[in-house]
This record gives structure tokens, sequence and C-alpha cells, in this order.
């Protein structure tokens, strides 16, 4: 099993530790997937029934049809590769549940019903991975939320953020933890990005 601190050392490999199989119930969770540039599957963030992230990944890829592979080493099970593109270098597939990158394989993880899991392809160049984002609709209006997250869950306000919304951009104003703007009326999906981060979760 590969813990988080140690991905730096072997991030080179592209590896990513599933750890040992968990015989944990499903639960209903949900589970996005975000790739190099763009969202691979559940931009709202569907629900699955799924015991590990590891299960969380499969239910995406059957549901929405997606490509991953799961190989082996000395380490342990890691998955290499998510749609089209594989880890190589600095850069991977890594995990987070409820906006935190578990110390543990995606297989050692026993999901709760409710978590939320996110698997994106991410670039450890930096000796980091990058931040996420988290969108939150606020009020009676259509106003929103964005919170970044670190490896650690720690919040922040992600500088730079845009709302994107019916083909048009909307800047957004903040402080310490969050940064925040209103869309006014719309029909599509809004969704939120801020350089250096992986794209957010969509909302109405």
């Amino acid at each position: 099993m590969i813990g988080r601190l140690a991905l730096a050392a072997i991030v080179v490999a592209g590896v990513l530790s599933t750890g040992s199989a968990s015989a944990a119930d499903p639960v209903l969770v949900s589970v996005r997937v975000e790739g190099r540039t763009t969202t691979l599957f559940g931009a709202t963030e569907p629900h699955a029934l799924a015991a590990t992230p590891l299960a969380a990944l499969d239910a995406a890829s059957r549901a929405g049809e997606l490509y991953y592979h799961v190989t082996s080493t000395s380490f342990g099970n890691y998955v290499d590769q998510i749609g089209r593109y594989g880890g190589s270098g600095s850069t991977g597939w890594v995990f987070k549940v409820n906006d935190v990158s578990p110390p543990v394989g995606a297989d050692a993880v026993e999901l709760k019903r409710g978590d939320r899991v996110l698997w994106y392809f991410a670039d450890f160049a930096s000796g980091s991975g990058p931040k996420t984002l988290r969108l939150v609709r606020v009020g009676k209006a259509p106003c929103y939320r964005i919170v970044a997250y670190d490896d650690a869950g720690k919040s922040s306000a992600p500088a730079g953020a845009v709302l994107h919304v019916d083909g048009r951009s909307v800047k957004t104003q903040g402080a310490t933890q969050t940064m925040a703007a209103c869309v006014g009326a719309h029909r599509g999906l809004v969704r939120a990005t801020a350089p250096g981060t992986v794209r957010s979760n969509a909302l109405r």
C-alpha cells in the first residue's frame, strides 16, 4: 500500500496505490471524474453504489462507458490511466473523499453514505498536487460560493476564480476562505475555474 506521502517519491511512474481490498458494503455516494482538460464523468456528481473510491470509479466507468486501468507493481495496485491519458513523469491519477486526500489507497477507504468521491488528473511537478474547487449555491438568488481545498482538506479562497454559465464568465469577489458571485438568470449549469486548480462540480 502506498500512502499519500510516498506518492511524491514514486509519481515519476504515475502510480497511485489502491492498497488491499475492502469488504465494506456498498453505500450511496456521489462520484465525479475530472480529466486533464475536461470533465470525464459526473459534473453534477451523480449517485452511485460503492464501498470504496475504486469501486466508485468502476461505477462511473460503467455508467459513462469510461475506460480506466489498474496495474500492479511491487508497491501495490494503482490506477495508472483513466480515459485517454495515463500518468507519466510527475503526473498521475489521484482521488479525494469529501475534499480530502486519504492517506491510504483507493480500495482501502471504506465509504460512508453521502460521501463525495472525486478522481482527478494531477501534476506534482511543484511537489504538491493542485487544489480542487467546490461550488455551493447560497441564498435564494442564483449566487454561488467557491472554495479551494488542498490535499489535507484545508480551505482557502481561490484567487482569480471565475464562474462559467451559458457561454459567459462572471468574476468573483471574496476574502480569506471563499470567493463568491451572483450570475443572474440562467439556463445552463454553473461551473467554477481558477488558475492552477481542478475545475469545480456543476450546479443549477
